[in-house]
């Protein structure tokens, strides 16, 4: 009966109409949806292929490796490559376990630094107005335009001149500053409404809660970025320039010096390939869920 009277009301009521939703049909047909899911299936066998095949190669025999044509899977796949690899690792005066600690201890130490800083200053370049803010960060655009091989001999003077040289600093330190962190975090926070900031501070937050609570969950997708991509540059990173003494040596540099052996070392070499690529891509599919996540439920608008 209620249902009724509502519905001879908004009839009677001028203004009031009711709108019927209709379902929205795809512009594309069957066909081309075929056509389209093949394309992708194209482009995902193009970029995957280069994983397998170097981890095929890590996985041939010596013999296999010389073939000709070359094969793209493994005839008969073994373990021998990373295990002379290991032979040959256990054999050099610095333990393995020390290249690995130089390698992780980088990379953790430059990550954590660089998402401290690079959140930091992003929040309040986006958030707040101040003289020289827009100044400053147009400074970073730019440094971004230069490779790390144009800002190397600068790079090295200054580091030489804080007495940095041969030190984990050397390479930890330039990390804290990579532009790419800072306008990453920038322009992704600009995105978040200002009134959840307004907001927090009412209910009495200062500014470091609202940094910690508010905004740094909302940019999760921007800071599992920045990760990502601050991880893979510091685990390849060779650190030849600034790093001499071998203790101090990192993973890669060790795995690339075997790498040049010859072509006694070929196989070793398939299996550094590996080793040197697994922990990024590691990294980046666990996070890549995440990221997925989050961006699906991060749509803030004021």
């Amino acid at each position: 009966m209620s249902k009724r009277i509502r519905v001879q009301n908004a009839q009677t009521i001028p203004h009031l109409r009711v709108l019927r939703l209709k379902k929205r049909q795809p512009n594309r047909s069957r066909l081309g949806d075929f056509f389209l899911d093949l394309f992708l299936l194209g482009m995902a066998m193009l970029m995957i292929f280069p994983l397998v095949f170097a981890i095929s190669s890590a996985l041939k025999p010596l013999d296999e490796l010389f073939m000709f044509p070359p094969k793209i899977f493994a005839q008969n796949p073994t373990l021998d490559n990373f295990s002379d690899l290991f032979v040959t690792m256990g054999k050099s005066w610095v333990t393995f376990s020390r290249y690995i600690f130089n390698t992780v201890f980088i990379t953790v130490a430059g990550t954590a630094g660089h998402l401290i800083i690079a959140s930091m200053g992003a929040f309040v370049l986006a958030k707040y107005d101040f003289p020289g803010g827009k100044t400053f960060f147009n400074i970073v655009v730019v440094a971004l335009m230069f490779n790390g091989y144009v800002t190397a001999i600068p790079n090295y003077l200054i580091i030489n001149a804080l007495g940095w040289v041969d030190t984990y600093w050397a390479i930890i330190i330039p990390a804290f500053a990579a532009p790419i962190g800072l306008f990453l975090m920038k322009q992704f926070m600009e995105g978040l409404p200002m009134s959840l900031v307004e907001a927090a501070k009412i209910d009495g937050a200062n500014e470091w809660k609202v940094f910690i609570s508010i905004v740094m969950p909302n940019v999760k997708p921007a800071w599992l970025t920045m990760i990502i991509f601050s991880v893979q540059s510091l685990w390849n990173n060779r650190a030849a320039t600034f790093i001499y003494s071998e203790e101090k040596k990192p993973l890669v540099y060790a795995l690339q010096q075997i790498q040049s052996g010859g072509i006694a070392r070929t196989g070793q070499a398939a299996a550094v390939t590996v080793i040197v690529m697994l922990v990024p891509i590691i990294i980046f599919v666990l996070s890549e869920s995440q990221i997925l996540e989050t961006m699906a439920s991060s749509g803030l608008k004021d």
